[in-house]
């Protein structure tokens, strides 16, 4: 049976914006299953633009963090794009992280509490058209078991693939199986004949989440403790370029795809298998820039 294609993550950056369309119609047309858009360098402004030029794909925010705009004003915005796609956009909304929402001037406070709180009154919002589907960015138990009591999905990023089915039997399996219900996961992929080429990229890309602390709780409870307890005493340390050394290969191998395409197909369908509906590739390279990253996941998935 051919292999379902995957989704794709895409961004936006200064001065490659009409490029980034461009390339969003070019998934489109090679058979992707979707484009998921985080939210650095403004995400959701690229889903109103992918609106405009694509036509059959799926698409959605990947995710924006509820801090940032009032339910309200999320609401409007979310009902406008889900309609002139005529009803192919996912709103997908996270807590993000409390060092990038103290860059911004915001506090955060308890995740799950405020995650119920934001979803609660966004599905009051009247008066704005239909609202496209929530989905809820998840990593621990608490926050899974409430993406399927008041979300329409959940979407992880960089989940531990050995971990997922634990982490998914936190949903009854009545949602799981709905077909509406929308089980994502951002995965980072590098595909190159040399394998410890496309391992070096993950751990320089990785670094930066192994650095916040609900990942390192996340990954812990995934199994990798020794890897966590390394990383946290060289934080403490104050010898932070050690991290990417300690970012072992069963830990990058359970988190990211990499290596030849043969190897990097065979770790998708493991994913599928784990229970992860919607694969969402991240794309790296290690012989080039983001554009090269594109074509190397052209080559092994695309029609």
């Amino acid at each position: 049976m051919p292999q379902k294609p995957p989704a794709l993550s895409l961004v936006a950056v200064p001065g490659r914006r009409i490029m980034t369309l461009e390339l969003a119609r070019e998934i489109e047309a090679r058979g992707f299953s979707g484009i998921y858009c985080p939210s650095i360098a403004g995400g959701l402004a690229l889903c109103e633009g992918i609106a405009q030029v694509t036509e059959t794909i799926k698409f959605g925010t990947s995710v924006s963090p509820i801090y940032t705009r009032p339910p309200m004003d999320y609401a409007q915005n979310a009902s406008f794009i889900h309609e002139v796609s005529g009803g192919r956009f996912r709103f997908g909304v996270g807590v993000s992280h409390a060092p990038s929402m103290s860059r911004m001037g915001l506090e955060v406070g308890k995740p799950v509490t405020e995650m119920r709180a934001f979803a609660e009154a966004y599905h009051k919002v009247t008066g704005v058209g239909n609202k496209p589907p929530l989905v809820l960015a998840t990593l621990r138990k608490r926050m899974i078991a409430l993406a399927g009591e008041v979300g329409d999905g959940m979407v992880f990023a960089n989940g531990a693939r050995s971990h997922m089915r634990e982490s998914l039997s936190a949903v009854p399996q009545s949602r799981r199986d709905d077909r509406k219900f929308f089980i994502g996961n951002m995965i980072p992929v590098c595909i190159s004949d040399d394998l410890e080429a496309a391992r070096a990229v993950h751990r320089r890309n990785l670094t930066h989440y192994a650095k916040l602390p609900n990942y390192r709780n996340y990954w812990r409870e995934a199994g990798y403790e020794e890897e966590m307890a390394a990383i946290e005493a060289v934080i403490a340390s104050g010898n932070e370029e050690r991290i990417p050394a300690l970012l072992t290969n069963r830990w990058l191998d359970d988190t990211t795809l990499s290596g030849p395409p043969s190897r990097v197909r065979e770790g998708l369908d493991a994913w599928y298998d784990a229970g992860i509906k919607t694969p969402i590739l991240v794309p790296s390279s290690a012989a080039g820039n983001q554009m090269k990253a594109f074509q190397e996941v052209f080559s092994t998935f695309g029609n």
